[in-house]
């Protein structure tokens, strides 16, 4: 998978293992050169990539089969998903979730050679039929579609992918290898052999005040969110008292609160846009209960 578009290998995020570090840096002094010669002496159709050949602003370093596999398993892909793969390099991503996992899947890459060379490699895995692979630039093309998005970036540009990944739908998974993205947490990471690999979904957006109605009670509840973690108040007689266990995963929110009588009732809905439906349990009897965002 290929590094793209950032300012030195070098500028790596404090917590990647030094490992990585050192990777990059023997691929970058033993490759580059090298391909850069190989890239000017081979015809485009028989473009063969070199590790630590030098792209648009970094070097090139493939995602190993193991950790492939284990990002794909990471977001649970399904013949249901489009998979989008940002920085594609030679397409083995996009390939194997086509091929493994059934999915329709995309690559987003800039080198054009790397492009052509990714289309070759879908048609001998007899998958060209679903995938597609794209000239283009991460930050500028349109991914909104995706179901599970993947990549191999370092961290300034996962930090700076963040807010564009955010406003994709509640639900979209996104995987990573080896590094993270800064503040937001990851809701799962794992380690194969000293390679790290992490997972997130994008929360639905939920901060704010809601009024919630549920048959003659209403309540006012205040919610705080940072990322997938939510916090909140809700008024009570003379002042406000903070919800118990709230919980976001996707577009799901549950919560709980007591009452003014002491009597806890348990929440569990779908947000959508500024409303949120679900029920409303307390004790052993459930209710429907609607809820609507007031404000931030």
């Amino acid at each position: 998978m290929s590094l793209a578009r950032t300012g030195s290998i070098l500028n790596l995020h404090r917590s990647a293992p030094l490992a990585a570090c050192a990777l990059a840096a023997l691929a970058f002094a033993l490759g580059a050169a090298g391909a850069s010669a190989q890239q000017a002496a081979t015809p485009a159709s028989t473009f063969e990539p070199v590790v630590g050949q030098q792209g648009k602003d970094v070097i090139w370093v493939p995602t190993t089969p193991m950790i492939l596999e284990r990002m794909l398993r990471m977001a649970q892909v399904t013949p249901r998903d489009i998979v989008v793969d940002l920085g594609s390099g030679d397409g083995r991503i996009a390939i194997a979730a086509a091929k493994d996992f059934g999915a329709r899947a995309r690559g987003l890459e800039y080198n054009p050679d790397m492009v052509a060379l990714s289309k070759r490699e879908a048609i001998k895995a007899g998958v060209a039929d679903r995938v597609t692979f794209e000239e283009a630039d991460i930050f500028k093309a349109d991914f909104s579609n995706a179901t599970v998005v993947t990549m191999y970036l370092l961290p300034n540009l996962n930090r700076d992918l963040r807010p564009i990944i955010l406003k994709m739908k509640p639900g979209t998974r996104v995987a990573s290898h080896q590094f993270d993205m800064g503040e937001w947490e990851a809701d799962e990471q794992c380690d194969l052999a000293g390679r790290q690999c992490f997972f997130w979904i994008v929360p639905a957006q939920v901060g704010g005040t809601w009024k919630i109605k549920s048959g003659a009670a209403e309540y006012e509840v205040a919610l705080k969110q940072t990322f997938q973690k939510v916090t909140g108040l809700v008024n009570v007689a003379n002042g406000k008292s903070s919800l118990r266990e709230p919980m976001l995963r996707a577009d799901h929110l549950r919560f709980s609160l007591v009452d003014d009588k002491g009597v806890q009732h348990d929440f569990d809905g779908r947000v959508s846009g500024t409303s949120l439906k679900g029920t409303m349990r307390t004790g052993a009897r459930s209710v429907p209960f609607e809820a609507t965002r007031t404000g931030d």
